[in-house]
C-alpha cells in the first residue's frame, strides 16, 4: 500500500472527482489538503463552476491538461463510471477515498491497469491532517 501511495503522490498533476464547494465535505477537504501540500490540482464536479478559487471542470475529458493522479470522493456507483473515464484520459493513479470504493470499481480500475488505492487510509490522514474519520 505504501508504494501505491508514494506513486500517487509523486505523479501530478492531480484532480479531485467529487470536489465540493462545501468546506465540511470530504471532496472539499481533500482538495484543500492537496493544495496545501503544494500540488497542482483541479476540482471535478459537473454541478460546480469554482471550488476554493479554482475553476471546476465537469469531467476528466474537460481538463486543459491530463492528470496523472486522481482522488475520487463520489458515491460508489459514480466511482465505477469515473475509473473508466480515468483510464481513457490517461490517469495512472486513482485513490478511492473511504466510502467511494466498491468491489466493482476496484476490480475495473485494476483491470484497466491503474495503480489503485482503496480500502485503506484516507488521503487526509496520509497528508497528516486531522479532518478524516
Amino acid at each position: 500500500m505504501n508504494e501505491r501511495i508514494s506513486a500517487f503522490l509523486a505523479r501530478g498533476p492531480f484532480a479531485v472527482a467529487g470536489a465540493s464547494g462545501d468546506r465540511a465535505k470530504y471532496g472539499n477537504k481533500v482538495l484543500r489538503a492537496l493544495v496545501a501540500a503544494g500540488k497542482q490540482v483541479s476540482p471535478i464536479n459537473p454541478k460546480q463552476v469554482e471550488v476554493e478559487g479554482l475553476r471546476c471542470y465537469p469531467d476528466l475529458a474537460s481538463l486543459p491538461e491530463p492528470v496523472r493522479s486522481l482522488s475520487i470522493v463520489t458515491p460508489p456507483a459514480i466511482t465505477e463510471q469515473i475509473v473508466v473515464q480515468a483510464a481513457a484520459a490517461g490517469v495512472e493513479n486513482v485513490w478511492m477515498q473511504p466510502g467511494a470504493e466498491s468491489p466493482r470499481a476496484i476490480e475495473e480500475a485494476e483491470r484497466l491497469g491503474l495503480n489503485v488505492i482503496a480500502d485503506g487510509p484516507c488521503l487526509l490522514v496520509t497528508l497528516a491532517t486531522k479532518d478524516c474519520k
